[in-house]
């Protein structure tokens, strides 16, 4: 059993507290991301899950025993860390063993597990080669060969592709996510990267602050955020927020005047933010909708990113279209019915 349980969890460095009193599951052989921005200690959770940082309050458990007090080496999980730390004179091989080597484990089962684990990564032919002899992405799965030959109970990985070119992360990703399919083993994943988490996770634990602002799959979380923060987080490119009042009529009225019937059923009166993904907008025809002013115009091949100035606020659209309109041009957009999020303005709950 390789569950993880997070109970009431505290850190804290001197006075200042930096996690606060989380609570947290993850399945047996579930793949489940920690993600935030800077500073909203996913990093910091996960040394703790890994024994590298002492737990102040609460408690953590790896397969229902209670790993408070115990060292790295007793927990019975393997990191990779974004540095890949490679032995710069040892051969990918030797890498890969050298913590079998350290536990006394004889040469014909080191063999074994360092050729079990190149099969799995496609490292077969690489394996007399040095660190020095390969590329960013190979030093990358040789660190996950390690990591594999211990046969842990749980993977953590800690920002493990920060250090590579974009079509390379994009091939890891890919990479990463078939050795869990094939391992079935516990993983837990530290990024800052949202279509890291998206794309990889089975469960998507966010984090703001030291405090978990929403725990579910990557739809969930992309279709029902559970507040504002969650909203603007998740998603590529973020979710538009306009500052808005409902009405008595089903309408919300923006800040600039403009009028928008989308069916709501908040009483009136009620000071909301009004979220829209920008894939969810379109051009309308009779140009009526939600005006704006054109400012930037960016051409992706496949789509067209509109930025636009709407009541007052930034605005941005992913349209098909290819646009050719010069900065200071009177747009319109019709929003996709239902495809829209209300949120409380004090507390950014969603309403």
């Amino acid at each position: 059993m390789s569950h993880i349980d997070i109970n009431a969890l505290i850190k804290n460095y001197g006075g200042l507290e930096v996690i606060h009193g989380i609570n947290a599951h993850i399945e047996e052989g579930e793949f489940a991301v920690l993600v935030g921005p800077s500073g909203c200690g996913k990093s910091t959770l996960l040394r703790m899950i890994a024994g590298l940082e002492e737990i102040t309050g609460g408690e953590i458990s790896i397969g229902g025993r209670v790993v408070n007090d115990l060292l790295p080496k007793e927990r019975n999980i393997a990191m990779v860390f974004q540095n890949y730390a490679l032995y710069p004179h040892m051969t990918v091989a030797e890498n890969m063993g050298f913590s079998l080597r350290l536990k006394k484990v004889s040469k014909d089962e080191i063999a074994r597990a360092v050729n079990r684990a190149a099969d799995i990564l496609g490292l077969g032919e690489l394996l007399e080669r040095t660190p020095g002899q390969l590329s960013g992405g190979q030093r990358q799965r040789v660190a996950m060969g390690r990591a594999i030959v211990r046969d842990p109970a749980v993977f953590l990985f800690d920002e493990p592709l920060s250090n590579l070119d974009a079509k390379l992360r994009v091939k890891m990703r890919a990479e990463i996510k078939t050795l869990h399919q094939k391992l079935k083993t516990t993983i837990v994943y530290v990024t800052h990267d949202q279509i890291e988490a998206m794309t990889m996770a089975d469960k998507i634990i966010v984090l703001e602050g030291g405090h978990i602002s929403q725990v579910g799959s990557p739809l969930e979380l992309y279709d029902h955020p559970a507040n504002r923060f969650v909203a603007t987080f998740i998603g590529s490119p973020s979710m538009n927020i306009l500052p808005a009042t409902t009405r008595a009529d089903g309408k919300v009225e923006l800040a600039d005047g403009q009028i928008l019937q989308l069916d709501h059923k908040s009483k009136p009166g009620v000071a909301i933010d009004l979220g829209i993904r920008p894939e969810n907008l379109f051009f309308a025809p009779d140009g009526n909708g939600l005006n704006g002013q054109l400012t930037l115009v960016e051409p992706t091949g496949a789509e067209t990113l509109v930025s636009c100035t709407c009541a007052g606020s930034d605005f941005l659209a992913t349209v098909k279209e290819r646009v050719n309109l010069p900065p200071g041009s009177a747009v319109a957009f019709s929003v996709e019915p239902g495809k829209y999020h209300f949120f409380d303005q004090k507390t950014g709950l969603v309403i």
